[in-house]
Order: C-alpha cells, then sequence, then structure tokens
C-alpha cells in the first residue's frame, strides 16, 4: 500500500497503521524502528538511516521555529550525544543521535522550509542522516505505541490504559 506523502518527500511504499488515543492519532510505519525519546529512524541504504521526530514529540515541541547541527557531515558520533538543537513554539529541544556512527548531514529542504517539520514529520520534515547500526534499544512500532501509551497516560494524569 502507498501512502500519501507530501510534495519532495520520499513515498513510503510500506503498510502503516493508524493509532488514536484520546485526541492524539497518528500513522506508524511499519518500515521504521522508534526510540522511546520520540525519534523515528528509516534504513535507505548502505547502513544509513534517516532519523526524524515523531509526530508526538513534533506536537509537544509545537511549531517550530528553527533548527541547527553541532555536528558537521564526516563526525563520528555517539548514542545519546547531541547533534544539534530544535527550537519550537512550546521548547527548545537538544537532538541526540540513537545510534553511533558517522553523521551524513542535516536535511537541507528543512533547513530550508522549518515548517516541514510540522507538516510532514515522518517523511520530508526528516531532521538528519547517520551512518551506522541501532542496537536493542530501538523499537518496532508495536513496543512504540505502548510507549505511546504511557506518554498519553501521563500527559492525561492517568495511570491505568484508557
Amino acid at each position: 500500500m502507498t501512502e500519501e506523502h507530501a510534495p519532495g518527500s520520499t513515498p513510503v511504499t510500506t503498510q502503516s497503521i493508524r493509532y488514536r488515543r484520546a485526541k492524539f492519532s497518528t500513522r506508524l510505519y511499519g518500515d521504521c524502528l522508534f526510540t522511546a525519546a520520540h525519534a523515528w529512524l528509516r534504513r535507505e541504504d548502505d547502513g544509513i538511516w534517516r532519523v526524524g521526530l515523531t509526530e508526538f514529540a513534533t506536537r509537544m515541541i509545537g511549531d517550530p521555529v528553527e533548527l541547527d547541527f553541532e555536528s558537521k557531515v564526516g563526525d563520528l558520533v555517539e548514542k545519546g550525544q547531541e547533534v544539534g538543537w530544535l527550537e519550537g513554539f512550546k521548547a527548545v529541544s537538544d537532538i541526540y543521535t540513537p545510534l553511533s556512527g558517522v553523521f551524513r548531514g542535516g536535511n537541507e529542504a528543512l533547513l530550508a522550509d522549518i515548517d516541514l517539520l510540522g507538516r510532514d514529520p515522518q517523511q520530508a520534515g526528516w531532521l538528519y542522516r547517520i551512518e551506522g547500526e541501532p542496537d536493542g534499544e530501538c523499537i518496532d512500532r508495536e513496543a512504540y505505541k505502548s510507549v505511546l501509551d504511557e506518554a498519553i497516560d501521563r500527559i492525561l494524569g492517568n495511570n491505568s490504559p484508557a
């Protein structure tokens, strides 16, 4: 099944599922890995991964205002290292890498049009590319659904699933 995508983004040709809880709804793609910090990773080729923020993360940050990377193309980075920062209407957040490897650069389209992050966070609004391999802390979409459930329960003040 081919999903609709924003102009300039890479079409996704994998099945997605709709996640909905309380007033939050998103699509979770089967070709992605996720982190508990609400980032997604999608393999390109030759061990290179695109990394972006999930729709949940972009909602928590608010409207994007500015983005910059401290890491340069070719820099060796370690998992958990800060590689840049993102300023949103609601918060300024550091951007950390979910895997060790070689930083392959930020999304030039996003640097030119920061609003791509809010409009299409899982496609055209990806943040950066990195060459390396994720470890066992990166999870599939089924495990990420549990992460979302817990986060939304905390926001709603629930101690039990809705």
